[in-house]
């Protein structure tokens, strides 16, 4: 996957869940084409390169730094990349039977939360958390610091899954949830099981007691090679192997740029 301009055919598809240009009757400067700042950001988030070497023709690294902020803050690129999952829904390119989550850690440069001190492992930030089959996944951004049981159950809180060809509220559970023995723990089974989902996690070698181990069910586990490639794909974005962001507004509008183009690319396929 090599770096390359928007087509015309994608920005098309992402102008029109752009907000519109607000004009003042005062007039006053002429304000730079969204396209020009969309594709800036994109070639930093590819490249990794610092704001101050982004090419001219993007526009002024300030301005392009100011309207990814805007971006994010509004909820613009998050509502960008789910407009997208339901055109996938739409075309009945994913599956709702199971769910993988997994999470990775990346190096925070600048430190991480305030409430967290900047030592060690703590000062690592950037959480992937992914549930997916084919491009579905929520995230969650936070410390390294708290355990993966504590992020899994606040990441499946946000979760909203719609049903193909369905209509009405979507389903705020999949059926299976597979996950790696980092979140092995019989308290997190049972609950998920009082949610009605279906627990597929190993145990580790030392756990004798684990519950939900049914090894017939237990084979799904190797499918988990589908969420570790969208790590894979994720990694190819060389903004989001390092968080040299100050600000962590700044690090998830790349991540949700980042998830947003590869939802397109699939659904354009």
């Amino acid at each position: 996957m090599a770096w390359r301009k928007l087509t015309q055919q994608q920005w098309e598809a992402i102008r029109v869940h752009l907000p519109p240009p607000k004009t003042s009757p005062r007039g006053g400067r002429p304000r730079v084409d969204d396209r020009r700042c969309f594709e800036g950001s994109l070639w930093l988030l590819w490249t990794g390169a610092q704001w101050s070497e982004l090419p001219r023709r993007y526009g002024r690294p300030r301005t392009c730094w100011r309207r990814l902020k805007q971006w994010e803050e509004t909820g613009v690129l998050l509502k960008l990349w789910r407009a997208f999952l339901a055109q996938l829904n739409d075309q009945q390119k994913l599956r709702w039977d199971e769910c993988f989550v997994d999470g990775s850690c990346v190096p925070a440069k600048t430190g991480g939360p305030k409430s967290v001190p900047p030592s060690g492992a703590r000062a690592r930030s950037g959480w992937f958390w992914s549930m997916a089959r084919v491009l579905r996944w929520e995230q969650s951004l936070d410390a390294a610091s708290p355990a993966e049981v504590t992020l899994l159950e606040q990441t499946l809180d946000t979760v909203a899954i719609g049903r193909p060809g369905k209509p009405g509220r979507p389903r705020k559970r999949p059926e299976r949830l597979i996950a790696d023995r980092g979140d092995d723990s019989n308290p997190l089974r049972a609950r998920l099981a009082q949610r009605g989902i279906e627990p597929i996690i190993p145990a580790r070698r030392n756990h004798k007691r684990a519950t939900h181990q049914d090894g017939r069910k237990l084979r799904r586990y190797r499918r988990r090679w589908i969420v570790e490639r969208t790590f894979a794909w994720l990694g190819h974005f060389r903004r989001l192997v390092v968080r040299y962001e100050r600000l962590i507004t700044t690090y998830a509008g790349f991540f949700h740029l980042a998830c947003a183009l590869l939802t397109l690319r699939r659904v354009l396929k």
